[in-house]
């Protein structure tokens, strides 16, 4: 089983058509996407008790989503105003003040320590706003120390939200020490470190103890850099993009979905990466970007199932 800790808000989808209220959240959806892939995953969020919050919750349970440990909140779901351009690429306007996803309190995390957990998977606001951020990273933090899954993280930086770049540098550089894999778009590096080369990041990544270090860059592909300090570079796959809403979170699922295939998740998680063979990488980076490029050929976050991909692959 993958647990996804994090956010799972409202996307309110702005179009020429008008709005329309989409369940969402970058982890919602990397959770949504592993179940699809007919992984057992298991969402660690704070749902509210309103209208969207039982939105999110149908929506959660409808795509098989274990809610167990989801913590059923009495303050207002976030939201996130979506409006689309031309090309369906997406802007985000965030109404978060308040909201359950960021209330989280220690207690409120369980004890993965004899669970079926084979992976921790977070990221993207549930790690950057206070001040639930601290607790999940005091969750991160024991679960590295206990090396007995493998502890993942997407960036999903939000500069929009967040805007101190000096102080997202300093929490990016103690939270991916927590890691053994780490994942990025080139956007988000981009702005977090405007002065440096892709290479130059995942390198120093690698140097700090994350095993496996991942870098999205849209049309252009994937790099992945290996335990052993090898490159992998995956071309994106083509296809008639009708919006890219979710595309980044699918392509994590995809990751962890395929990683999850190869037996390199779970307990002794460096070793376990360091077992994956090139041809390996090669299939982990191809079914990442099948299942990103079928998410970005429909409209919303709305990730592929197994078979979708699987005939796609083959």
């Amino acid at each position: 089983m993958i647990v996804v800790a994090g956010e799972a808000l409202i996307d309110l989808v702005v179009t020429a058509e008008g709005q329309r209220p989409v369940s969402g959240g970058s982890p919602a959806n990397v959770a949504v996407t592993l179940a699809r892939l007919d992984q057992p995953v298991r969402l660690l969020a704070r749902l509210a008790n309103d209208e969207y919050g039982r939105q999110l919750v149908e929506h959660l349970s409808a795509n098989r989503v274990d809610l167990e440990w989801a913590v059923r909140a009495e303050e207002p779901t976030s939201v996130a105003v979506a409006t689309l351009n031309a090309a369906g690429q997406a802007s985000y306007e965030f109404r978060l003040a308040g909201a359950a996803d960021w209330q989280w309190t220690p207690q409120e995390l369980p004890e993965l320590a004899g669970s079926p957990a084979i992976a921790l998977h977070t990221g993207s606001l549930a790690l950057a706003l206070a001040p639930g951020a601290e607790a999940l990273e005091g969750l991160l933090a024991r679960e590295r120390q206990r090396d007995g899954l493998t502890v993942s993280i997407d960036l999903n930086l939000r500069p929009s939200i967040v805007t101190d770049r000096a102080a997202e540098q300093e929490r990016v550089r103690r939270q991916i020490r927590l890691a053994h894999l780490v994942k990025a778009s080139d956007e988000d590096l981009a702005w977090l470190y405007p002065d440096r080369s892709v290479a130059d990041v995942m390198t120093e990544w690698r140097t700090a103890g994350v095993s496996c270090a991942v870098v999205t860059r849209g049309g252009d592909g994937a790099w992945l850099l290996a335990p052993d300090g090898s490159l992998h570079e995956e071309p994106a796959v083509r296809t008639t993009v009708v919006d890219t809403v979710g595309a980044g979170d699918s392509f994590t699922g995809g990751l962890l979905a395929a990683l999850a295939g190869f037996d390199a998740l779970g307990d002794r998680p460096a070793d376990r990466l360091a077992a994956v063979t090139p041809q390996q990488w090669a299939e982990v980076l191809r079914q990442a970007a099948t299942v990103a490029a079928l998410t970005c050929a429909r409209r919303g976050a709305n990730p592929p199932t197994r078979a979708e991909v699987e005939a796609l692959l083959h």
